[in-house]
């Protein structure tokens, strides 16, 4: 399969970390034309995305096995972005709880800005991290099970990978606040992060989702309730 994209950073950060994730759980880049902004890779068949999966809590472990296995220390020269810059990052959080006219509420953008500098100053040991692994981004295949596809390249805390997970697909459910809660207690116990750690890293992944960087127009209203949702809903815990 050809695919080609405009010139970029973006393009040489997805064409650097397919080649460090090798096909390991990752679609093959078998050769690439960097001048051209031209990839061929491995057809995945059958090729169906997660999104069709019947049970979410199934998809949810297979994101989950997903995550766990492209996980790894990223080469110390490398093109990837910081997790604090990526889709804008800090920065741009900060002018949205400043700026008026954005349309995330400003106590919102404030505390999602507040949430990311302390996740980055608590960061554990930085790794290559997918950037945007959803229900549309891994592929069921025959080489293996499923496939990562449209890796973004960013370095950081491997928690800071699950938000996309998080804000996907969850208004198509019938109860979005109780599968919210269920993806939350289930990644935290599959990938063994703390479920506030999970939470705490979701919201501003979600703000930054429903107004990336240089967003003029209405955001992505999925994204943007799933983080007003993160604020507010209380984690199921174990009980003793």
């Amino acid at each position: 399969m050809v695919k080609l994209r405009a010139l970029g950073i973006e393009f040489v950060r997805e064409l650097e970390a397919l080649r460090l994730y090798g096909g390991r759980r990752a679609v093959v880049l078998l050769e690439a034309d960097p001048a051209n902004g031209a990839m061929m890779l491995e057809s995945v068949r059958p090729g169906r995305v997660l999104a069709d999966t019947g049970s979410d809590e199934e998809a949810t472990t297979i994101a989950a096995s997903v995550m766990r296995t492209l996980w790894r220390p990223a080469p110390e020269n490398h093109p990837f972005a910081p997790m604090s810059e990526f889709e804008g990052g800090v920065a741009w959080l900060r002018v949205c709880s400043a700026n008026k006219a954005s349309p995330i509420p400003r106590a919102l953008a404030s505390r999602a800005e507040g949430l990311l500098r302390e996740f980055v100053a608590s960061q554990a040991e930085p790794v290559l991290l997918h950037g945007d692994l959803h229900h549309y981004n891994i592929l069921s295949a025959e080489r293996v099970p499923w496939l990562a596809v449209d890796p973004k390249g960013v370095v950081g805390d491997p928690a800071y990978d699950v938000g996309p997970f998080l804000y996907n697909r969850l208004f198509e459910t019938g109860n979005p606040v109780s599968v919210l809660k269920r993806r939350v207690d289930q990644m935290s116990e599959e990938l063994g992060f703390e479920r506030d750690r999970i939470v705490g890293a979701a919201i501003p992944r979600a703000v930054l989702a429903a107004w990336p960087y240089g967003s003029t127009g209405e955001p992505w209203s999925d994204a943007l309730r799933c983080a007003e949702l993160l604020t507010r809903v209380e984690v199921a815990r174990p009980t003793n």
